[in-house]
This record gives C-alpha cells, structure tokens and sequence, in this order.
C-alpha cells in the first residue's frame, strides 16, 4: 500500500493533482474542509458548483482547481450521520468509491482526500476510518492508475485512527 499514505495538513495545500472536496449536496457549503477549499480555489469556484447545481450524497463531480494547485477538485457529498441505521456506512463507502472513479476517468494520479463527514457530519471517526480505508484499498489493488491517494487528517489523533485502520486493513 505504498500508493495510500496517511498524513495531517491543510487539505487545500496539498501537492496532488486532485483534491476531494467534502460538501453538501448544493456543492455550496460543508464544513471546515469545503471552506477551506473554497478560499483557496477563489470565486469561480462558486460559480463552477452553481452551473453544475448540486450532486447527491455517495456520489461525485469535478471542478478546476481555479487558484489552487491542485489541478481538479472533485466534490463529494457526505452522509450526515444519524446513528447508523440509515444507510450512512454505504453512502460513505459510495463518496471514495465515486471519487476514486471519477479520479480514474479522467487520467488523474494522485488525489488527497479529507476525513470525509467526520466533522460536520459528526460521523464515528473509526468507522469513517475504517470505510475509507477499505474503499481506497481494494480500488488500489484493482486499478493501477493512480499512482498516489493521499488521506489528509485534521489532527494527529485523526491520523492515528487511521494509521490503526490501515495495519488492521493491511494484515487482512
């Protein structure tokens, strides 16, 4: 899994040619991540989300990066969690999975992704953890295209989970 690396920063300053915007479903707001994207893409990010008018929860679409240096920015929206029973785990699932697809059609490489609905959205860290990590996982040992995916931690503690979740995934 040397293609799936693990670290904390400013989802918006990463070095990759993608990065994963975690919103709501009018791709106009979110939480901490999506405003942190939105500030450093400019305003033809706006612009961009309003022409497109909004995506459903799992799935995903794809923007410029406008004034980032990221070249796309792929916008996902994520379940807001509401104890489980709601299909929540599946939807998680479906925001990697169409994101990494999405990655894959248009030839981009590498893609950093954030802790996606752990914030806002109040989702349990460790199974977001453990769905993400899953996710990534198998799409990496079925596609060779992309050459690194990039999870971008909030914190420390947020990074360690993680880390757990991938030595748990990796000695499956």
């Amino acid at each position: 899994m040397e293609r799936f690396q693990i670290t904390v920063g400013d989802i918006a300053q990463q070095n990759t040619q993608a990065v994963v915007n975690a919103t709501d479903t009018t791709l106009l707001g979110g939480g901490e991540v999506s405003a942190a994207i939105r500030k450093a893409a400019g305003p033809q990010l706006a612009q961009a989300c309003e022409k497109i008018g909004g995506c459903a929860t799992g799935k995903a679409v794809v923007t410029p990066g406008f004034s980032m240096s990221a070249q796309y920015i792929i916008h996902t929206p994520g379940p807001l969690w509401q104890g489980g029973g709601n299909g929540e785990k599946q939807l998680l699932a479906s925001c990697y999975h169409s994101c990494l697809t999405l990655a894959g059609e248009k030839g981009i490489l590498s893609i950093a992704f954030p802790s996606i609905s752990t914030g806002a959205y109040h989702f349990p860290v460790n199974q977001a953890a453990e769905i993400a990590v899953k996710t990534i996982g198998s799409f990496l040992s079925t596609n060779t295209s992309l050459k690194q995916v990039l999870l971008v931690c909030r914190d420390q503690r947020t990074r360690f989970i993680y880390e757990v979740s991938l030595q748990q995934y990796q000695a499956k």
